[in-house]
C-alpha cells in the first residue's frame, strides 16, 4: 500500500485537523519530513494555508484543535501544539496547551520550529537582506556556491531552492534541494523570493 493511501486510510478520507472532507492533501511536517506515514498528516486546503502563511490565521477556524489534540498520530499531535502555541495571545487555547500531552520526542520535534518559544528565545532566520524566512519558503542564490558531499557542483548564482527547512538550532542555515540534492545554505548567500 503506498504511503498515501495508507495516510487517507488513517485520516478516514478527512482532514487530521479539522474534519473538513474536500481539497485534502498530503502535508510533510517540517523541519526534516522523510515523507513518512509517521511525520506526514492529510489536511485540508484551509488549514494548509494557515499553517503555511501565520498571516492568514484565523483563530475562530482553529477551534478544531480542541478535539485533534487527542490524536494518536504524533505528527498531528506537532502541529496541534504549534498552532496552540501560535495562537497564544486567544484566551481559549492556553487551557488546550495546559491538557495537551506529547511524549518528549514529540514535543523537542514540535518546538523544534520556534513555535512556543518566547519572542525574545526564538531562533529566527533571515536573509541576506534582513527577510524573515520561514519552512516552505522559495529562496534564490545570491552566490554561486560550491557543494562538496556526495556530489560535488556548484550551485549558481540566481538558482530557485523551493520549500527550504529550517535548521531549527541554527539561524544561519537552511536545507534545501539543488539539482536533485539536499544541501545546508547559509542563509548569508540567499534572499527570499
Amino acid at each position: 500500500m503506498s504511503i498515501d493511501k495508507a495516510i487517507q486510510e488513517r485520516a478516514g478520507s478527512q482532514c487530521e485537523i479539522c474534519t473538513a472532507n474536500d481539497k485534502l492533501s498530503i502535508f510533510e511536517v517540517p523541519p526534516h519530513p522523510k515523507g513518512t506515514i509517521d511525520d506526514s498528516i492529510l489536511i485540508c486546503e484551509t488549514c494548509k494555508d494557515q499553517i503555511e502563511n501565520p498571516d492568514h490565521v484565523d483563530a475562530n477556524h482553529w477551534r478544531c484543535l480542541n478535539d485533534s489534540m487527542w490524536s494518536e498520530v504524533d505528527a498531528v499531535k506537532v502541529v496541534v501544539w504549534r498552532m496552540l502555541n501560535r495562537l497564544k495571545s486567544e484566551g481559549w487555547t492556553q487551557d488546550l496547551l495546559d491538557m495537551i500531552y506529547l511524549e518528549e520526542e514529540t514535543l523537542k520535534w514540535a518546538a523544534s520550529t520556534g513555535e512556543g518559544d518566547d519572542e525574545g528565545e526564538a531562533i529566527v532566520h533571515k536573509d541576506a537582506n534582513g527577510v524573515i524566512l520561514q519552512n516552505g519558503d522559495t529562496v534564490v542564490l545570491t552566490k554561486d556556491l560550491n557543494v562538496r558531499g556526495g556530489a560535488s557542483f556548484t550551485a549558481k548564482r540566481g538558482t530557485a531552492v523551493r520549500r527550504i527547512s529550517l535548521v531549527w538550532d541554527n539561524a544561519e542555515q537552511i536545507e534545501g534541494k539543488v539539482e536533485g540534492q539536499q544541501i545546508v545554505i547559509l542563509t548569508q548567500f540567499v534572499k527570499k523570493s
